[in-house]
C-alpha cells in the first residue's frame, strides 16, 4: 500500500492550504520568500493535489470518483466533492471520532467502527442517507476516545450530520450538498484538469 509520509505541515505549505482542514491546530512559522506565476495547469493540478491531499486519497482511486461523478447526472465537479465527503474516513472526522483526517482512517483501518451494526474496515467506504455510524463497544470504552471526543467536542458538525456525542454515534440525516462542504477546493479546476 502507497503511504504518503510527507510532513503535513511542509505539505500544506507548499499547497497553501491552511492545516485546520486536516485537523491540525499548528502553524508552519515558515514564510515562502520566492512567488513565481503560476501558469493554468499549475492552478488546476494544485487544485487537484489539494482535494487529493486533504481527503487522502492516491491518483488512481481520485481518476476513479472523478469518471464515477462523471457519470453521474448534474455538475461533475459537484458530484466529485459529494464523494469525496461521502467517505467513511472523513464522516468520522467530521462526526468528532477522530482528532485528524488521517487519525480517522487508522480509526476506521482498526476495525472501531460500525455501519448500521456492522464492522467496515474500509476508508473509502460511501455512506448513504439514513446510515448509522457508531464507534464499537470496546472503542466507546476506551480512555483515548473520551479524550479525543473532549478535543473535538467543539468542532463544528456540518448540518448533513447528526452526531449523539455521549453515545458516539453519528447518523446521516441527508448526503451532503456542495454549500455544506466547506473545504476550500475549486473543483471547477479539477473538471477542467481531467477533461483536456
Amino acid at each position: 500500500m502507497a503511504i504518503n509520509r510527507t510532513p503535513v505541515l511542509k505539505r500544506c505549505r507548499s499547497l497553501e492550504l491552511d492545516p485546520i482542514f486536516l485537523g491540525y491546530d499548528k502553524k508552519s512559522r515558515r514564510t515562502k520568500t520566492r512567488t513565481k506565476k503560476v501558469s493554468e495547469y499549475g492552478l488546476q493540478l494544485r487544485e487537484k493535489q489539494k482535494a487529493k491531499f486533504i481527503y487522502g486519497v492516491l491518483e488512481k482511486p481520485f481518476h476513479n470518483y472523478y469518471e464515477r461523478a462523471d457519470k453521474m447526472p448534474g455538475m461533475t465537479g459537484t458530484n466529485l466533492m459529494i464523494l469525496l465527503e461521502r467517505r467513511l474516513d472523513n464522516v468520522v472526522f467530521r462526526a468528532g471520532f477522530a482528532r485528524t483526517r488521517r487519525e480517522a482512517r487508522q480509526t476506521v483501518d482498526h476495525k472501531h467502527v460500525l455501519v448500521n451494526g456492522k464492522k467496515v474496515n474500509i476508508p473509502s467506504y460511501l455512506v448513504k442517507a439514513g446510515d448509522v455510524i457508531e464507534l464499537t463497544e470496546r472503542a466507546k470504552g476506551s480512555v483515548k476516545y473520551k479524550a479525543v471526543m473532549e478535543v473535538t467536542g467543539g468542532r463544528l458538525v456540518p448540518e448533513w450530520l447528526d452526531v449523539d456525542q455521549d453515545n458516539f454515534k453519528a447518523t446521516i440525516k441527508s448526503l451532503p450538498n456542495r454549500d455544506a462542504i466547506d473545504v476550500p477546493v475549486d473543483e471547477m479546476l479539477i473538471v477542467e484538469l481531467y477533461s483536456k
